[in-house]
């Protein structure tokens, strides 16, 4: 093998990614300036609504409560050990709307929302039917992507918010219940150590949680192969770029809310 191999390859995998990058950046472009532009779909929008937000409502609160409650446990557990069991209610409520609430909401999302367009979209691709939307003179980005994204950028806020008060809750029913805290201290506690921005912090990531889902979705069902192998692909690499993706944006927005 020749000497350059490892670094032809090296290369090669780079411009790969950074074609890659590229394409999913026209494509978020392409897809916001759809969703300020008519005409707008109304029903795919309720549509898309009622798959996100509503039917999303379980997981994200049975995820939510059973996540407030063990963080109790475990922050109980581990202050213990220095004399610092106070702190439950703070560190609940701090850990669950900061952190834990967005990131898991959102990988709820991408686990449940993202792998369900992007099947879906891949299937009418593989199918014929988008092809059939344009020949109707209907732009498949105005119909099919404009409509899902703008319902995951209004409700995935709304769901974040609602699973951080259910893991506040989670964590009050375990402390109280278990831990031998008293009730109106708890909560008394927990309201007097959050701060509006940890509550923005928490929305404007559900907002851009959300975004990434419904793109990651759209993108790779439009971009899928053909067959049935095409639409399985197209499925598990859209939640494995939504995943990804909301990590990193959690890191990069937690950096710009709370550096020192």
């Amino acid at each position: 093998m020749s000497p350059a191999a490892p670094l032809a390859l090296l290369g090669r995998t780079v411009l790969g990614f950074l074609a890659a990058v590229g394409r999913v950046a026209l494509f978020a472009g392409d897809a916001l300036s759809h969703i300020l532009r008519p005409p707008f779909y109304g029903r795919e929008f309720l549509q898309a609504l009622l798959q996100i937000g509503w039917l999303s409502l379980p997981v994200v609160g049975l995820t939510a409560v059973f996540t407030g409650g063990a963080l109790a446990l475990q922050i109980y557990s581990g202050g213990a050990r220095f004399n610092a069991e106070a702190v439950v209610p703070q560190i609940v409520a701090i850990g669950m709307v900061r952190e834990l609430g967005p990131v898991l909401v959102g990988l709820m999302i991408a686990a449940r929302v993202t792998s369900s367009i992007a099947a879906e979209i891949a299937t009418m691709k593989v199918t014929e039917q988008i092809d059939a939307l344009v020949t109707l003179s209907t732009h498949p980005m105005k119909y099919l992507t404009a409509p899902r994204l703008l319902a995951a950028l209004i409700v995935v806020p709304l769901l974040v918010g609602i699973g951080d008060i259910i893991g506040i809750f989670g964590g009050y029913f375990v402390g109280t219940g278990s831990l031998g805290f008293n009730p109106a201290s708890y909560l008394k506690n927990t309201v007097d150590f959050l701060e509006p921005l940890d509550v923005i912090s928490s929305l404007v990531k559900g907002c851009a949680f959300g975004g990434i889902a419904a793109l990651m979705g759209c993108y790779y069902g439009m971009h899928s192969g053909r067959g049935a192998q095409g639409v399985g692909r197209a499925t598990k690499s859209s939640v494995e770029a939504a995943a990804v993706l909301i990590l990193a944006a959690n890191f990069l927005l937690t950096g710009v809310f709370f550096s020192v």
